[in-house]
């Protein structure tokens, strides 16, 4: 389980957690040994344990897009100021309905150049889009020099990863972006599926849970 371990983005993003959730959090990814946490911009800064190798992960427009470019680009760059080594901002998902792929690349590109020395990912809600829709918002992704092209927020009404959607992700990127699934991965048996499909990074909200192999939980909001 160590690959997929490397894989994860260890997430907490409930609107009720608490810093000792957060600082719980932390030492839980230290000791699975997940590639970050992912977080609310909220809760930064946060301190890591002395030698830790975890990444910090920092979602940005979350969850519903509907911010006005400028701000995501600020709540971004503070977020770096603060200590995020990655941005994972969500896009107006109406303008991908209605096929304004100028306007997302707008959008993704207003976040790019405010903060250059971070990694940015993007989350195209893709359970709310069709497949014509996914490959226009990957595409928008790409021309903005994103660094990923991520699935769901975990928090839509449409649902999570899929395993058609991280496939025509992947498909569609063609090496240029990683490729984020996040949103319903709560067992060991998801995470191969996600990987197998064309996934290079997973949001998991139940790591441990995915990690040791045990059954899933019942489902709930968020990832």
């Amino acid at each position: 389980m160590t690959e997929i371990a490397r894989l994860i983005d260890h997430t907490l993003l409930k609107p009720e957690a608490t810093r000792e959730d957060v600082a719980a959090l932390i030492r839980e990814a230290d000791e699975l040994g997940v590639y970050s946490v992912c977080v609310s911009p909220s809760m930064l800064p946060l301190t890591f344990p002395e030698g830790s190798q975890l990444k910090l992960a920092v979602v940005c427009g979350f969850p519903s897009g509907k911010h006005h470019s400028s701000v995501k680009a600020a709540e971004a760059a503070l977020a770096v100021a603060q200590g995020a080594d990655e941005v994972d901002m969500v896009i107006d998902v109406g303008a991908a309905r209605e096929g304004r792929f100028d306007a997302v690349e707008a959008d993704i590109r207003a976040v790019r150049e405010a903060i250059p020395g971070a990694v940015l990912k993007v989350i195209i809600e893709s359970a709310a889009l069709t497949d014509e829709q996914i490959v226009g918002a990957s595409r928008a992704a790409v021309a903005a020099q994103a660094d990923f092209v991520k699935t769901s927020t975990g928090f839509h009404p449409a649902g999570g990863a899929s395993v058609e959607a991280v496939a025509l992700m992947a498909k569609t990127v063609e090496g240029r972006l990683g490729v984020k699934a996040s949103g319903g991965i709560r067992s060991a048996e998801d995470a191969e599926r996600m990987i197998a499909a064309g996934a290079t990074r997973l949001g998991v909200s139940s790591s441990r849970q995915v990690l040791s192999g045990a059954a899933p939980a019942a489902s709930g909001s968020g990832y």
